[in-house]
């Protein structure tokens, strides 16, 4: 009798598992079906196409290793290359620089703490927009608020995004500008550290700057790690501003001409699909070499609890 009714109860708790299982993977299935047909399939299909000749109208060609070859001798793309190097490298540690900056600020208990916080993230949400990089244009065009704000100061200013050694800058700033979403994420990483270690440094003489070396930036580190590479590969993908400001051509003299601007001028403006599809994997292999990089290096300076 009460092995019969263990029976059944395992048998209503195998029931109710299966119909919990059968449910999980009704939800999960439009998540695969993206997968599979938004991300994986043009994934698979940009690595076929990046060794073909396709220009959209004919069906594509077999070229072999022509695209990845044609890649050496391409000016063009070196200039990219080089163009988004350096905003990675200035933009981003300028960027946590300024986020850091302002989370130790915040964190030190200001009045109207979540205005604060809410008002530096906005950027972050639309930095990246067309609104936001039309603004900028006009910001820093040759009658624009930035001009005139040196005119107050009796300083002449000039075309800024209209000359090339300055529009990459410009750039650069509207990066930085976009520090809330690190901020936000230093913020709560500044939280976690236990205010005791501070009464202890501060018991034993230590300074603020002593204590910021010894304590906050140890402690932090793994918070800098992870919004370094964050950071690193998003800058990589930068595009919407480029575009905007130079109206698409990476002007002036190729000099905003962002990596992912010319994979697209050659894949949308060129119809030379299959260049720009081998030119999209290599920016993965960039991208992952940088990252590993970043990870290799964190051995080194990143910091983990045990």
């Amino acid at each position: 009798m009460r092995k019969g009714s263990g029976g059944t109860l395992g048998g209503g708790r195998e029931g109710l598992a299966r119909r919990d299982n059968k449910a999980a993977f009704a939800f999960l299935l439009p998540w695969f079906a993206g997968l599979l047909l938004i991300t994986a399939g043009p994934i698979a299909a940009s690595f076929i196409l990046g060794f073909t000749d396709y220009n959209l109208i004919q069906p594509p060609v077999f070229n072999g290793l022509d695209n990845w070859i044609r890649m050496l001798g391409d000016a063009r793309l070196h200039k990219a290359l080089g163009v988004t190097l350096v905003y990675v490298l200035v933009s981003v540690p300028l960027q946590l620089a300024c986020a850091l900056a302002l989370a130790l600020l915040l964190d030190r208990g200001l009045r109207g703490l979540a205005f604060y916080r809410s008002a530096f993230y906005l950027p972050s949400l639309l930095g990246s927009s067309v609104a936001i990089a039309v603004l900028w244009r006009q910001i820093f065009g040759a009658d624009g608020l930035f001009n005139q704000v040196l005119a107050m100061a009796g300083i002449e200013g000039k075309g800024w995004i209209s000359d090339p050694d300055s529009a990459l800058s410009t750039l650069i700033v509207l990066n930085v500008w976009t520090f809330g979403a690190p901020m936000v994420i230093f913020l709560a990483g500044l939280r976690q550290i236990p205010a005791m270690y501070y009464e202890a440094a501060a018991t034993d003489g230590a300074g603020k700057w002593t204590q910021f070396r010894k304590i906050t930036i140890p402690l932090l580190s793994p918070i800098v790690f992870f919004n370094l590479v964050l950071q690193v590969i998003h800058a990589f993908q930068s595009f919407t501003q480029a575009f905007v400001v130079s109206g698409g051509s990476g002007g002036p003299s190729d000099s905003t001409l962002f990596y992912t601007l010319y994979l697209y001028q050659r894949g949308f403006g060129n119809f030379d699909m299959g260049y720009a599809s081998a030119l999209a994997w290599l920016l993965l292999v960039i991208i992952a070499a940088f990252t590993a990089i970043n990870f290799w290096a964190a051995k080194f300076w990143v910091v983990y609890d045990d």
